[in-house]
C-alpha cells in the first residue's frame, strides 16, 4: 500500500489568525472539493444541517447537494455507496455521525474497503476516506464516545490516521483525500474546538501520513500518545518538570501505518515509555504498541512499557466520565512507576 504525502501548501495570501480544529476540518473538505471534483461528501446530515458537528456546513451550498449528500440512516448503505464511488473513479469522503454509529457499516469496512485494492491485484485502488468522530470528553452518553480505533487498525488493508492539532487536522486530511488507498480518519471530538494561530492559505508544512512528530523534547521518560490524549500528555510533561523529570511527548498520528522509527529512536534515548490513549486497556492500541516497543528497544529500556488507557469497561455516564479518561494525575502515576521500577 502506498502512503501518501500531504498536499502542498498554497501561496500565501493573508496573514495567520486563530482557527478551530472544525474549521481547518472544513477548510481542508472546501479545498479539495475545489481542487478536483472528483471529490464528494456524504452521510447523514452533511447537507442541509452542514454535520452535527457543522463541519460540513456551507459545503452543500457552495457545491451543491450532489457533491454534498444528505443520506438516509443507514451507515452500511452509505459506505456500500461510497465503495462503489471510489471504484468507478470518485474520492468520496463519508462522514459517521459518531463513532458506535459507524458499526453496522463494518462489514463493509471489512469485506471490501480494506480487501478491494489487495482483491484485484492492485489494479483498483479505492480513493476512500470516513471521518469517524471519537473519543470522549463532551459529555456525551453511550453510543457517542466510544474510542474504535482498535477495530480499524486490526484490519489489514486500511490507513488509520487521527490529528491532534489544528494543523494536522488541516494537512492530514488533505493528505487521506489524496491517498489512493482507504483511510480511516479519525477526529477527536473534544478537539474540534481548540484553537492555534493558523493560515488556510499558507499552512504550515505537516508531516505525510505514516509519521509521528515529537511535541516536546525530553531525556527522562517518553509519552506516546494520539489524538484527544496529546494535550493530557503535554500538560503532564510540564507538571512533571516539578518532580524533576524531563519528559518527552510523541504525536503518533498515524496508527496504521505506523512509524517504529521515530518511535523507537524517542525510546532508545529516554530508556522509558508510557503509552497514553482513551480506548480500553485489554486489547487496546497500547498493547500492540508497547509490544513494538518492546522488540526494537528491548536492551535500552530501563523499566516496563506501561499504559494509562480507558477502563476495560463500555463508557460510562457523562457525570463520571472524568474517571474513565485518562488524565494528567494518571499519567504522572505511571511515570512514578517507570521510576520505581528503574530504580528497584
Amino acid at each position: 500500500m502506498s502512503t501518501a504525502t500531504a498536499a502542498p501548501a498554497a501561496a500565501s495570501t493573508g496573514g495567520a489568525k486563530p482557527a478551530t480544529m472544525a474549521q481547518a476540518l472544513t477548510r481542508a473538505l472546501r479545498d479539495a472539493m475545489t481542487e478536483d471534483p472528483a471529490v464528494h461528501v456524504l452521510g447523514e446530515d452533511v447537507g442541509t444541517l452542514g454535520g452535527v458537528f457543522r463541519i460540513t456546513d456551507g459545503l452543500a451550498a457552495e457545491f451543491g447537494d450532489d457533491r454534498c449528500t444528505d443520506t438516509p440512516l443507514a451507515e452500511a448503505g452509505i459506505l456500500g455507496a461510497a465503495v462503489g464511488m471510489a471504484m468507478y473513479g470518485l474520492r468520496p469522503v463519508v462522514e459517521m455521525q459518531f463513532d458506535a454509529f459507524a458499526y453496522p457499516s463494518f462489514e463493509q469496512v471489512v469485506s471490501h474497503v480494506a480487501k478491494m485494492r489487495n482483491r484485484t491485484g492492485g489494479k483498483l485502488p479505492l480513493p476512500l476516506t470516513i471521518r469517524v468522530p471519537f473519543g470522549g470528553g463532551i459529555g456525551g452518553v453511550e453510543h457517542h464516545s466510544d474510542s474504535s480505533e482498535i477495530y480499524y487498525m486490526a484490519t489489514p488493508g486500511l490507513h488509520v490516521v487521527t490529528p491532534a492539532t489544528v494543523e494536522d487536522a488541516y494537512g492530514l486530511l488533505r493528505a487521506s483525500i489524496a491517498s489512493d488507498d482507504p483511510v480511516v480518519f479519525m477526529e477527536p471530538k473534544r478537539l474540534y474546538w481548540s484553537k492555534a494561530v493558523w493560515s488556510p492559505e499558507a499552512p504550515a508544512a505537516v508531516e505525510p501520513i505514516g509519521r509521528a512528530v515529537v511535541r516536546r523534547p525530553g531525556r527522562g521518560a517518553t509519552l506516546l500518545t494520539y489524538g484527544p490524549s496529546l494535550p493530557v500528555c503535554l500538560e503532564a510533561a510540564e507538571a512533571a518538570v516539578a518532580e524533576g523529570w524531563d519528559l518527552e511527548v510523541v504525536d503518533l498520528r498515524s496508527l496504521v501505518p505506523f512509524d517504529d522509527e521515530t518511535v523507537a529512536a524517542s525510546v532508545r534515548r529516554t530508556g522509558r515509555a508510557v503509552v497514553v490513549h482513551e480506548s480500553q486497556g485489554f486489547a487496546g492500541p497500547g498493547g500492540e504498541i508497547a509490544a513494538r516497543v518492546t522488540e526494537r528497544c528491548f536492551h535500552h529500556l530501563e523499566a516496563p512499557v506501561l499504559r494509562v488507557a480507558g477502563f476495560d469497561v463500555p463508557y460510562p455516564p457523562p457525570m463520571i466520565e472524568r474517571h474513565h479518561l485518562p488524565g494528567v494525575d494518571r499519567v504522572l502515576d505511571a511515570v512514578a512507576r517507570l521510576q520505581w521500577e528503574a530504580e528497584r
